[in-house]
């Protein structure tokens, strides 16, 4: 048996994590593909500009949705078009997130990062949400 901190651990060890200033930074490109996979209520409350809610549990069956690639027409096009771009997770503190990343790199994504702290640590560094 292993526990959901010793799942979120093991998936940290094989992911990149990147901090909410590193993110601050990646989201002056308007090409920064932003995830939040925080489940809807949580991301009505509040959110980051630009950022898609696809939680957790559909993320793998609608990341081909994502705006980015919304244009290929079938589903393996748009996830080839995704595959190499820079995609940031972010969750409530930063678990989900690196279990997401971990799943998106299993099923090929080069680029993918999970953000350090999470949507707690985007706040308590003050900045910008939307509501």
């Amino acid at each position: 048996m292993k526990t959901a901190d010793q799942l979120i651990s093991m998936a940290k060890s094989r992911i990149q994590e990147v901090t909410v200033t590193d993110l601050l930074e990646a989201m002056k490109n308007h090409k920064t593909i932003l995830i939040d996979v925080r489940e809807p209520e949580e991301f009505q409350a509040a959110f980051i500009d630009r950022a898609v809610n696809y939680p957790r549990g559909v993320l793998e069956m609608r990341i081909h949705q994502h705006p980015f690639a919304s244009h290929h027409c079938d589903t393996v096009q748009a996830l080839e078009h995704l595959k190499d771009q820079p995609i940031y997770l972010i969750c409530g503190t930063g678990g989900r997130s690196a279990l997401a990343t971990d799943t998106l790199q299993n099923m090929g994504f080069t680029q993918v990062k999970s953000v350090q702290g999470g949507f707690q640590a985007w706040v308590e560094h003050g900045y910008p949400v939307e509501k």
